[in-house]
């Protein structure tokens, strides 16, 4: 096979391949943000039977819509990225098309030639015309090799036809895909743009009462405060039930075993890579203190994470640990506590257990079933992550939070 035309190919197919292992990334981001769009959608039809205020149904409007965008963003870049392939392989099919036509034209003329010279005399009387036995001896080397060439030049026809034929399938795919991909963003943003009209007369009712909605808000970001502080507590006592087997009195900071540092080593190491608390679901309310979304006049603050979920879904271990805590708190079912090295992932909202204190437990096991939230019938953890006593960011561990 000429070098030039094995580079194409070698070129063709890298390109392919290396833009096919992006887009496999995208397609996979792409199914994680409709089945969060789906969730979101049970959320909503859900609501209609336990009378979700307006607020909620605002702030669930809002997260389908900033799915909505996202999934939007996604489709677009992988449209993108399917026209460039599309164009890399519209260019290797035309040079292949030019290179196949040559190839046939100079198989054809060695066809011609190979007819012409036969027949077994004319063979014969090349051969014998020689002028000494090294000529002769070149000459039927000569035979040999013109005759290997032509099977080699059949042969090259054949893989270049098959890989035009490829080439050309995969284009069609391409294309099929990309057509794929417009239609559902162009129903996406039908979608969208439904939503955000929904949402702005939503919100222009709250606007007429946002003195009585400010006060709903304080009196639910005060439950929810008192609960963090309640789990605060009670890691405070954890450390200190802990550290007192040790012969230490602090409440703040782990006393390290070997074994301790060994796992909390791994789990640092894990940072931004550990899997979500559920198997499927969506962030509700982020990690910090901001302003409400829809009610600006309000402060939310939150030490942890709410996820919400399907109904019936259980929650599991970010990583391996041990339980160490489980409580029961009001308006919030039982809380599991489970321990890796200094660290402590917390699981708010678990109705029906699946484990006891002092179980080893594995990365992904599953602990409970999540309960329904009491304050809005939604099915929500509460979920923290401490480093000794002091809250950390959960966003910053989950794989994509």
């Amino acid at each position: 096979m000429k070098p030039y035309l094995f580079l194409l190919i070698v070129f063709s197919l890298y390109g392919t391949l290396t833009y096919g292992q992006t887009r496999k990334e995208l397609e996979k981001e792409r199914q994680q943000i409709e089945q969060q769009i789906k969730q979101i959608n049970n959320n909503l039809d859900q609501s209609q039977s336990r009378k979700q205020s307006v607020i909620e149904k605002v702030q669930t409007l809002n997260q389908r819509i900033a799915a909505a965008e996202r999934l939007v963003r996604i489709n677009n870049r992988e449209a993108n990225m399917l026209s460039r392939e599309i164009n890399a392989n519209s260019q290797a099919i035309d040079k292949l098309r030019s290179q196949l036509k040559t190839l046939k034209a100079e198989y054809a003329q060695m066809v011609v030639d190979a007819y012409k010279s036969k027949s077994q005399q004319n063979r014969i009387m090349f051969l014998l015309s020689s002028d000494n036995f090294l000529q002769a001896y070149k000459r039927l080397q000569y035979m040999k090799q013109f005759a290997a060439h032509r099977r080699q030049q059949g042969k090259e026809i054949q893989i270049q036809t098959k890989t035009l034929q490829e080439l050309n399938e995969k284009l069609f795919e391409q294309r099929k895909a990309k057509e794929k991909l417009l239609v559902q963003n162009r129903q996406t943003i039908e979608k969208l743009n439904k939503d955000k009209a929904a949402e702005k007369e939503l919100i222009a009712s709250i606007r007429k009462k946002e003195g009585q909605y400010q006060k709903e808000l304080e009196r639910k970001q005060e439950k929810i405060s008192e609960i963090d502080e309640l789990i605060q507590k009670l890691i405070r006592e954890a450390i200190a039930a802990e550290n007192k087997k040790l012969g230490s009195s602090s409440s703040s900071r782990f006393k390290m075993t070997p074994e301790a540092k060994l796992l909390g080593g791994k789990f640092e190491d894990n940072k931004g890579k550990l899997p979500w608390p559920v198997v499927s679901g969506f962030l509700s309310r982020p990690y910090g203190t901001r302003r409400h979304a829809v009610v600006k006049t309000v402060m939310t603050k939150s030490e942890g994470v709410h996820i919400d979920t399907q109904q019936g879904a259980k929650a599991r271990a970010i990583f391996d640990g041990e339980v160490s805590q489980i409580m029961v708190i009001p308006n919030a079912y039982k809380v599991v506590m489970i321990r890796h090295g200094q660290y402590i992932s917390v699981y708010k909202n678990i109705d029906e257990l699946n484990v006891r204190k002092g179980d080893k437990v594995n990365r992904n096991q599953f602990i409970g079933t999540i309960g329904q939230d009491l304050t809005d019938g939604s099915t929500t953890l509460g979920f923290y992550i401490y480093k000794n006593s002091k809250t950390q960011n959960p966003a910053e561990w989950i794989y994509k939070m």
